[in-house]
């Protein structure tokens, strides 16, 4: 029995020194990952396609969203959402029906610049909420400015009955697509056009007066002078032929005379 736990006692170093040894061998447990939370998609300030965004989220805004982007003026509406933190935005939508309600080839008729103004003319440059409508002052500014001959923007609200006028069309705001502290965007059955699309023209100014009639009349006049001259010139030649005449004939008359006397 001494000499059995003689061995065991010796035996002991070395089974401690293969533990330690698998134990360091042994892979490591796999640390816990930190939970990745992804960007939130209702509250993004810096996404270029954060209208965008939002209103494929609403669904039937598909013209818009084509207007919004060859036009490029959604980058300066999300450049404006992210510099104008305290003013914020208002944006009413026309959805596709609304479009399709315009005369057709409208759009097509339009210049780029009165795309821009016409987008414009759909955005307050600042934030309104559903309630508050009512404190808006007539005629209203939108980003295309607000001078009431051209871009008249008349806003009447009664509880949650919203009118716009624009002296083209009255729209009626039907539902909010979008709202926060800073972003609004508002659903409207139709296409809010500016008065100034569908004011008459000035007429052009007339032409000046060419110059080359003048010139064609001081050509006649030069040959009217000239005309003159030369039938000056002939009846002179004329008088002078029948001067030598009657002088040739006095002569022979003359010498005919004096012969018969």
């Amino acid at each position: 029995m001494k000499q059995v736990l003689f061995y065991l006692l010796l035996l002991m170093p070395f089974c401690s020194l293969y533990s330690t040894t698998t134990l360091a061998q042994a892979p490591d447990a796999s640390p816990s990952k930190p939970m990745v939370q992804s960007p939130s998609t209702d509250t993004s300030d810096s996404s270029p396609d954060d209208i965008i965004r939002i209103l494929r989220k609403a669904k039937s805004f598909n013209v818009l969203i084509r207007l919004l982007k060859t036009t490029q003026l959604i980058n300066q509406i999300n450049a404006q959402l992210i510099t104008i933190r305290s003013g914020g935005l208002t944006i009413f939508a026309p959805d596709d029906g609304s479009f399709s309600q315009l005369k057709a080839g409208f759009l097509n008729s339009l210049a780029d610049n009165q795309k821009i103004e016409l987008l414009q003319f759909h955005v307050l440059p600042t934030y309104v909420s559903s309630s508050n409508f009512d404190s808006l002052s007539n005629p209203v500014r939108t980003l295309a400015g607000d001078n009431p001959t051209r871009l008249q923007f008349n806003v009447t609200a009664y509880g949650s009955n919203v009118n716009i006028s624009t002296g083209v069309v009255n729209a009626t705001v039907t539902g909010v697509v979008y709202s926060d502290k800073v972003l609004a965007v508002y659903h409207v059955d139709k296409v809010l056009l500016p008065l100034d699309f569908f004011r008459p023209k000035p007429p052009a100014p007339a032409p000046s007066p060419a110059m080359a009639p003048k010139a064609d009349n001081d050509n006649s006049s030069a040959d009217a002078r000239l005309g003159t001259s030369k039938d000056s010139a002939d009846a002179s030649s004329l008088i002078s032929t029948r001067g030598m005449t009657l002088l040739s004939f006095g002569v022979a008359l003359v010498a005919l005379v004096f012969i018969a006397s």
